[in-house]
Parts: structure tokens; sequence; C-alpha cells
């Protein structure tokens, strides 16, 4: 006999401000392809299979600032955050720091572990990943969870099936 495969993927929260590409994202890794988003009113959700063994449910959620107060709603059975940065938008980071860090100090987040996607490195003048992203977002100093950060494309597929097969591992070893 075969070991039952669980019917209950890992919970996978997509969170990051509005504009982010977190839709985009999404919709990218579940379908393959570029479909128009308009801003998320609530959420989007789907089963992302990551091989035949594993899949993860992935949570994209709105990041308009009406929404951010409701993020702790979906933190419930979380298992990884996957915050989604806009690379080549360096006006933002600092808003995108104070949100992650609110979301992160939710209790119900602790020792859960973080993936930061720099969205967006396809476009010309986008912030290095290590010095201006990791640094503006005080990455380094989140010593009790295991975080990591990987640049993609939303918009060209680049980079998002290598972050969630990482991301499936941080949640493996938390």
């Amino acid at each position: 006999m075969g070991q039952a495969h669980s019917s209950t993927s890992p919970q996978v929260i997509l969170m990051g401000l509005d504009s982010a590409g977190k839709s985009t994202l999404l919709s990218r890794l579940l379908t393959g392809q570029v479909m128009e988003t308009s801003p998320t009113i609530g959420f989007n959700v789907g089963t992302l299979d990551l091989d035949k063994k594993t899949s993860l449910t992935v949570w994209d959620v709105g990041g308009q600032k009406s929404m951010r107060p409701n993020w702790r709603y979906y933190l419930d059975d979380c298992q990884a955050l996957v915050f989604v940065v806009d690379s080549s938008d360096p006006g933002r980071i600092t808003e995108a720091q104070k949100a992650l860090k609110k979301v992160l100090s939710d209790e119900k987040l602790q020792g859960v572990p973080l993936m930061v996607l720099a969205n967006k490195k396809d476009l010309p003048n986008s912030m290095t990943i290590r010095e201006q992203i990791s640094n503006h977002l005080d990455l380094p100093s989140y010593t009790e969870r295991s975080w990591e950060i990987q640049a993609c494309s939303a918009l060209k597929g680049l980079g998002l099936q290598q972050a969630f097969m990482s991301v499936n591992k941080l949640i493996k070893r938390s």
C-alpha cells in the first residue's frame, strides 16, 4: 500500500502593495498565460501543482491601502508568506517595508517562512535585490524566521516556478 496523498496542500499567502503584480503572478503560475487584471477586491485563490505529489494553495490578497487592515484575516493556517515587491518602483519601497513589518508582527505568522519576490525585474532601472530591496525591507533583521528573496517577472514568467519550489522547501524546513 502506498502513502495516502493528503488532500490539503499547504496554504501560501501572496501579499504586497497594490500594483506589485500579485494577480498577474498567480494567473501566470496557474495558467501559464498573462491575463488582464484589475485591482483585487478581496482575494483570488488557486492550487499550484509543483510536481505530481506536491501542490500549494496560493491566496492572492488585495493590496490596496483600504484592504491591508483585513490582511490578518487571511493568516489562519498560513504556512508561508510570499511578499511581492515592484522592483521598478523605488518610491514605494518604504511603504512596502512598513506593510511587511506590520503583517509579520502578527502572532499567527510567528515562525512562518517568508519569500520576498522582487517582481518586474525585466524592466529597466529595477532595484537590485541584495542592496536596495533586501536592505530597504530590513530583511536581515528577521533573524527569528527563515526568509529568501528572489527576482522574478510575472509578465515574462521568469523565476516563478523556482520561487515556489523554494517556498515549498521553506515550508518543509519550518
